[in-house]
C-alpha cells in the first residue's frame, strides 16, 4: 500500500507540473530571442530521437516480426484516425452547411482530417505499459499515410494547395527523429539493453521531462500568437466543447471495438492511446499548405491547439493512472 501511495504521489505531482507549464507559457512564454542562450525547439527535438533510440534499444527483434502479423490492431488504428474521426464530424455536416458556423464546423473536421502523433502517442503508451512496438508502427506510419488522407479528406470541401506542399519535409522528420534513432538503437541493443533495463525508471522520468516541455512549447507559442484570443467567445466555447466530445467519442468506440475483438490490455492501450490522437505538426504544416485563406488560418490552428493541450492532459493524467494500478497488482 506504501508503494501505492508513492505512485499516486507522482501523479499528482506529473499533473501539477502540467498546470505550472500552461502557467509558464502564459506569464514567461518562450521567446524566439531566448534560442541564442537556449534551443527549446532543438532541445525537444533531440530529446524526441532518443526517446526513441531508447526505445530501439529495449525493442526485440522477435517482437516486432511478430507484431506486423498483429493486422487487426494495425488496422483498426489507422481506421480511427483516417474513419472514424472524420466521419463523427461529417455527421454534423448537415446542420452546419449554409449557416454562420459552416467554417467552424470545417476547422473541426480539418482536425478530424489530421494524421496521429507519434512523439507523444509513443511516449504515453510506453508509460501505461501498453504494446510499445505496436504504437511505433502505427504512429510512424499514420503521418506517411496523412501526407496522401489528409488533403484527399479535405478536398471534398477546399481545393488544395498541392503544389506548395513539401512532402519530403515530412518524411525526413520521419526519418531523423523517429526511424533512424529506432535502427541505431536496435543496432546496439545487444550492447545496451542492460543498461536501459536497469534505469529504466530515469529513462520513464525523461520521457516525462519531454513532454513536460512539449506543451510549455505549444503553449508558449499559442499565447505569444493569441490563437486564443482572436476568436469569438461562443466560437471557442463551441470547438472546444466539441474537440473534447470528439476525442472521448473515438476513444470510447476504439475502446469497444478492441475488446470486442479481444485485444490482450497492451493492445487495447495501444489502440485507443493512438488511435485517438492528433499532430500538431501536421495540423500546423497542413493549415499553411490547403488554401486556406489567411483571415481563416488561426481558427483552423484552433481546434488542433485545443485538441493537442487536451490530448495531452488527459492522456498523460490517464497513463499515469493505469501505471499506477499496474503497479498495485504487482504488488
Amino acid at each position: 500500500m506504501k508503494l501505492g501511495k508513492i505512485t499516486l504521489d507522482k501523479q499528482n505531482i506529473f499533473l501539477l507540473l502540467l498546470i505550472i507549464m500552461v502557467a509558464a507559457g502564459k506569464l514567461i512564454p518562450f521567446k524566439d530571442e531566448y534560442n541564442l542562450y537556449f534551443n527549446l525547439s532543438g532541445f525537444i527535438d533531440w530529446g524526441i530521437a532518443a526517446i526513441f533510440l531508447l526505445y530501439g534499444l529495449k525493442l526485440n527483434i522477435k517482437e516486432i516480426v511478430k507484431d506486423i502479423s498483429n493486422w487487426k490492431l494495425h488496422l483498426l488504428i489507422q481506421c480511427g484516425t483516417f474513419i472514424i474521426f472524420p466521419l463523427l464530424v461529417f455527421l454534423f455536416y448537415g446542420f452546419a452547411k449554409d449557416t454562420d458556423y459552416y467554417i467552424t464546423w470545417l476547422s473541426i473536421f480539418f482536425l478530424a482530417c489530421l494524421p496521429s502523433t507519434v512523439s507523444s502517442s509513443v511516449v504515453m503508451v510506453s508509460i501505461a505499459k501498453g504494446n510499445v512496438t505496436s504504437a511505433i508502427f502505427n504512429a510512424s506510419i499514420s503521418g506517411i499515410i496523412g501526407i496522401a488522407m489528409t488533403p484527399l479528406l479535405m478536398s471534398l470541401f477546399i481545393q488544395p494547395g498541392q503544389e506548395n506542399m513539401d512532402n519530403s519535409e515530412i518524411i525526413q522528420q520521419l526519418l531523423l527523429k523517429v526511424l533512424l534513432p529506432i535502427i541505431l538503437g536496435l543496432l546496439l541493443n545487444p550492447l545496451l539493453k542492460n543498461w536501459v533495463t536497469r534505469y529504466s525508471k530515469i529513462i520513464a522520468e525523461f520521457d516525462k521531462m519531454i513532454i513536460l516541455l512539449i506543451v510549455y512549447e505549444s503553449f508558449s507559442e499559442a499565447f505569444t500568437q493569441n490563437v486564443f484570443a482572436s476568436v469569438a467567445p461562443t466560437v471557442f466555447i463551441i470547438i472546444a466543447a466539441s474537440v473534447v466530445i470528439l476525442f472521448f467519442s473515438v476513444y470510447e468506440i476504439l475502446k469497444l471495438i478492441s475488446k470486442k475483438l479481444l485485444f490482450n490490455r497492451e493492445d487495447v492501450i495501444t489502440t485507443t492511446f493512438c488511435g485517438s490522437k492528433k499532430s500538431l505538426v501536421h495540423g500546423s504544416l497542413f493549415v499553411m499548405v490547403l488554401g486556406i485563406a489567411e483571415d481563416q488560418k488561426v481558427l483552423f490552428l484552433l481546434p488542433v491547439m485545443i485538441y493537442h493541450s487536451f490530448q495531452l492532459f488527459y492522456v498523460s493524467w490517464l497513463a499515469n493512472r493505469i501505471e499506477k494500478r499496474s503497479q498495485l497488482k504487482e504488488i
